[in-house]
């Protein structure tokens, strides 16, 4: 049974700032829609700086009339790396509402509990419960086989301050001012997954589809919609897709996030990509992470005057 639309309350404001992603450069400069951290602290320029990684850490916040909610989307992948840049943000883990997961990879958990150690009242943690699945695989082409760290462990999360929402389904969340998407609906054609991707079940390895990527999606009042994705191992056009049809709003304002379009395997899809995404005329496009450098290259040329460069420290704000 497909999911029926759901209500979303329509935002004036969102914003997310990005305390991890694979990129960082101190010297860009703001724009209409992205603010850069500050050059310098009064006069004096800082002796220590941002860090970026192969990681995604997002801190969002959105705003409906009074009422305001902060949430963080992923938590990079070293232990370290995102509490230093909350730090140098002046991000105060406390502010955070939920945390959600888009996936179980180490590039988007790493910090999770070195994070909830600096919170002091039980948090809802959000994640599809297939991101537990363990162990999960990369084959290489002569085909030798890399072991993805254990990150995520049930057990260990029920110990600590954690309000556990495991769900496949679509989750509502903060009096519905943002939907998490569980489950990703996969139907276009050329968005195939991550093809060397292998899970062992009961000692046997198989592909391994990612069912646990899913995304965060809010309703822009008089925009449209904003998508933001963690990897996108579901296909980011599916992704966009499968918001339009949850939440039933046609037009949408702002795709972020980690598009997976790097390596040799996804490079091939990068122009059926950007097709599909131009006819959906976004008007702010921020791929990060995992999007790639040729494919970062590509979007900036095709969506001049829609795209952003991310780096570490930089919040996106969409009113």
């Amino acid at each position: 049974m497909d999911p029926l639309p759901v209500s979303l309350k329509e935002l004036d404001r969102v914003e997310v700032l990005t305390l991890m992603d694979n990129f960082v450069d101190v010297l860009l400069e703001d724009t209409k829609v992205v603010s850069r951290p500050p050059k310098a602290i009064g006069t004096e320029i800082p002796t220590d700086t941002l860090l970026a990684e192969h990681g995604l850490s997002l801190l969002v916040k959105v705003q409906h009339g009074a009422e305001k909610h902060t949430i963080l989307f992923d938590t990079g992948y070293n232990s370290m790396g995102v509490l230093h840049n909350m730090a140098k943000l002046a991000v105060d883990p406390n502010e955070m509402e939920a945390i959600v997961l888009s996936h179980g990879h180490m590039d988007h958990t790493g910090s999770l509990h070195p994070i909830l150690q600096k919170i002091s009242n039980p948090i809802p943690l959000v994640v599809h419960p297939d991101a537990f699945l363990y162990p999960r695989f990369v084959e290489e082409k002569d085909g030798s086989r890399r072991r993805f760290p254990r990150t995520l462990v049930r057990e260990d999360l029920e110990r600590r301050n954690v309000e556990l929402l495991e769900s496949k389904t679509p989750t509502p969340i903060l009096d519905e001012t943002i939907l998490v998407t569980g489950e990703v609906e996969r139907t276009t054609e050329f968005e195939k997954g991550m093809p060397n991707a292998l899970i062992e079940r009961d000692g046997n390895l198989e592909p391994d589809p990612i069912k646990d990527d899913q995304a965060l999606v809010m309703h822009l009042k008089d925009k449209g919609l904003v998508v933001v994705s963690g990897c996108s191992h579901a296909g980011i056009v599916n992704t966009v897709r499968y918001a339009k049809k949850l939440t039933g709003v046609a037009k949408v304002h702002a795709i972020l996030g980690g598009f997976h379009l790097s390596g040799a395997f996804f490079e091939k899809i990068v122009d059926k990509t950007i097709d599909e995404l131009k006819a959906l005329s976004p008007v702010v496009v921020v791929p990060m992470h995992c999007t790639g450098r040729k494919a970062m290259e590509q979007f900036s040329r095709e969506f001049p005057s829609s795209f952003v460069l991310n780096s570490v420290g930089s919040k996106i704000t969409l009113n």
